[in-house]
């Protein structure tokens, strides 16, 4: 054993996150690949918040390059939230890019990596495994349809109660809103959503 060589990567220094401050100062971006293709798609975008714990999950193709990533964001993100002062990733190319690069500078937003150490972005790694729970459930039966239960994995997502927080991450955002619009069980278990949704 003392002749083994070790064929890992060195651990970096431990870094602590900074503490957000307000909603959409500190986010966290990741991909979720390897999903079976549905309307063109196989990765998903999740965008989380650090304060609020909101997230977004966006469907993209592979192989995307960053400056649809880039698009994708700004379309989906940025106009509801804008831009952040720090974005917490892994090591992606994507954000190493010089297009991500460019923005950062222009935004004045930091770009913090947390490839070799999980537990610096645990939160979106918990989600991550959240997301893939919920369409695992609603997906069953036809997992090439993910793409259609992603906006309401979302809606689950960020209308069920956080510990860390005490609330929803819905009610965090937006806290005079707090009743919600439920489905009931016969709408999510039932094909016939449309029938359903208009009685």
């Amino acid at each position: 054993m003392y002749c083994h060589v070790q064929f890992v990567k060195l651990l970096g220094l431990l870094q602590p996150l900074t503490v957000p401050h307000k909603a959409w100062s500190i986010i966290s971006l990741d991909f979720i690949e390897g999903l079976p293709r549905c309307n063109g798609f196989t990765v998903i975008l999740v965008v989380i918040d650090k304060f609020s714990k909101y997230a977004h999950f966006l469907p993209l193709a592979h192989s995307f390059l960053a400056l649809q990533v880039a698009q994708v964001y700004f379309n989906n993100v940025y106009k509801l939230h804008g831009l952040p002062e720090v974005i917490i990733s892994d090591r992606d190319c994507i954000f190493t890019s010089r297009l991500w690069q460019e923005l950062f500078k222009l935004s004045d937003t930091r770009l913090m990596m947390s490839s070799y150490h999980p537990q610096t972005d645990r939160q979106t790694e918990r989600l991550n495994q959240c997301l893939e729970a919920y369409l695992r459930c609603a997906i069953h039966s036809c997992p090439k349809k993910w793409n259609a239960w992603l906006p309401l994995a979302e809606y689950w997502y960020n209308t069920t109660f956080h510990s860390a927080i005490g609330r929803t991450p819905w009610c965090s955002l937006w806290p005079s809103t707090t009743s919600f619009w439920y489905l009931g069980k016969q709408c999510v278990l039932s094909s016939r959503l449309g029938r359903v949704a208009q009685r």
